[in-house]
This record gives structure tokens, sequence and C-alpha cells, in this order.
């Protein structure tokens, strides 16, 4: 039996599902934001340690898509608070207590895999570009920053920048950094956020790794002013690529690195090479033509059955 661990929304589960379903292949679906509404979940200690998940105990494999907290209503903020932060001690509680060795990916390997200034610094020993980046508190490095790297720096959130809002999944994007919002020391909040020095593009790159199979995909976001920040902006058309093979080695060894079976990678190509910008442990992959969502889902359907 696999188990999936999601939410109602994540529609990329409900795709491998699909054909989970279509070759008769036994799993069951946890979505988080339905736990105490649909899903009944059991820890029972006594002679041996019993976990039940709406009455299953043996799971050959997990797949960790996704989690979401279950949208009840509170008094106040102080309620909210406190049961998110205890919703989420839960969900940890209960995957390191869950007796499964076949995961992709633990949550634990997941959650140091999504820290961006670990990514960078494993990106960088295994011979990766990366983009001359820093965090501060300290306004005047801030400013130094900027005037160091001509005044094109860009902005991104520590964290994935997905969040919820009335039950939708919203994003905050990479944006530029203007000179007003550097100089302007009345409004300037020293908030710790990651700038970079923007990189020149001539595309962007999505590759997505399953273990040790490796499928690159291109988007032309320069050619949309929407998306040249960030390709996220807008619907693009990707199309396949060829990955020079130094380049894909390096895919596979962050994700190894990483302690991952899988992983979505953000490249820069440049006139000079390939820029690694960040890596999203459980993140989308992207559908090139019809046949390679279809691919990758084989990949991790013979990971989870193995």
């Amino acid at each position: 039996m696999i188990l999936i661990i999601s939410h109602k929304e994540d529609y990329t589960s409900d795709y491998l599902i699909n054909i989970l379903n279509k070759r008769e292949i036994p799993y069951h679906r946890l979505n988080t934001d339905d736990i105490g509404i649909k899903h009944d979940i059991n820890y029972q200690s006594g002679s041996n340690i019993r976990i039940s998940i709406d009455g299953y105990e043996n799971f050959k494999s997990i797949w960790f898509r996704r989690t979401k907290s279950p949208d009840f209503s509170f008094s106040n903020e102080n309620e909210r608070a406190f049961f998110v932060k205890d919703f989420k001690a839960f969900l940890n509680n209960l995957w390191s207590s869950l007796d499964v060795k076949n995961w992709i990916s633990h949550p634990n390997n997941i959650d140091k895999a999504e820290n961006k200034l670990y990514q960078l610094k494993i990106a960088k020993s295994i011979g990766f570009d990366i983009p001359q980046t820093i965090v501060s508190t300290d306004k005047e490095k801030i400013e130094l920053f900027f005037k160091e790297n001509n005044e094109q720096v860009i902005i991104k959130p520590l964290f994935g920048g997905r969040f919820f809002e009335n039950g939708k999944a919203k994003l905050i994007f990479t944006n530029k950094v203007k000179k007003e919002h550097i100089l302007n020391g009345k409004d300037f909040i020293s908030f710790p956020m990651i700038f970079q020095q923007e990189i020149i593009k001539k595309y962007e790159l999505r590759v997505t790794v399953v273990d040790d199979k490796v499928f690159s995909a291109k988007v032309d976001s320069q050619s949309n002013v929407s998306t040249q920040l960030d390709w996220r902006k807008d619907r693009t058309q990707f199309t396949k690529y060829n990955l020079p093979e130094s380049i894909t080695e390096k895919c596979k060894e962050i994700v190894r690195t990483l302690n991952l079976k899988f992983g979505a990678i953000d490249l820069i190509k440049t006139d000079s090479g390939y820029v690694f910008l960040e890596i999203n442990p459980n993140g989308q992959w992207v559908w090139i033509e019809n046949d390679t969502g279809l691919k990758i889902s084989d990949e991790i359907i013979k990971l989870l059955t193995k």
C-alpha cells in the first residue's frame, strides 16, 4: 500500500493518482487539511506501538507531496496561531513515528533542503555557479551590495513564497529592488530577505530529478515582460531541452547530497553558462508536450512500488 500525503487542492497528486487507478496499484491518499474531518489518525502504545491512518497500518512507501492545515474557525488569532503550531508539531510527530523506509522524500530531509541558503552552499560546493547573494538586517551593507551590483538586484523570500489566503494558494514572486526602496531609510524594514544580483538571462530551465533520472525543460521567460524576473507570473510554454552532461550530473549530485529522491531545480542559462537558483524538494514538474509528465510519473511510481 502506498501512502500519498497531500491536500485537497494538489492537482499534481490528482494526476499521479489517476495513473495509479488505471494500473490498479493500491494507495491511500491523506489530505492533511481533512485530518479530523474526513481522516482519522490513531497512535496507541502498548506491547507494541501502533499507528493507523483511516484504519491502515502498513505502508510500503510514502510519497510526500505537500501539507496544509484544516481550515477551522477560531475566536481569535491567538487560538489560530496555537492550533497551526500544534498541528504542525502533530504532523512532524506522525512522520517521525511511521515505520516506513521508502519515502519520496522524507519530510525531515525536505525541511532541511528547503533552506535556500543551505541550497546555495551545497550548489557552490559541487561546482554550480550561483548568484552573488546577501541576507542581512544591516541597511548599509544592503545599500553597498546594491551599488556594487550596479543597482541590478532582485529580492525574494527565504521560504518558498507559497501561502494560502481564503483557501486559495498564492505566491510571493521574485521582484526587482528599486533605488527608492534602498535609499528611503524611513520606510526601509531590515527584515531578513534574500538579495541577489540580477542575472542577465537568455532563458530559464526547470530540471526535474527523480532518483537518477533527469528531465529538463526550457522556458523562454525573456520573451514576455511579465515573466522576465519570475516565469511563474504567467502561463508559459515549456519545451524539451538537452542539458549538458556536466550540468546533468550536478543536478543529480545536489539531489543526492540533500538526501532527496526528487527535486525540481531552477537554472538560468546565460551567455557564458548555467547559474543555479534553487531547488524545490517537493515542487511541481512541468509538462512538456504530451509524454514528459507521464514519464516523470512513471519514475515516481517505480520508486514507490519497488
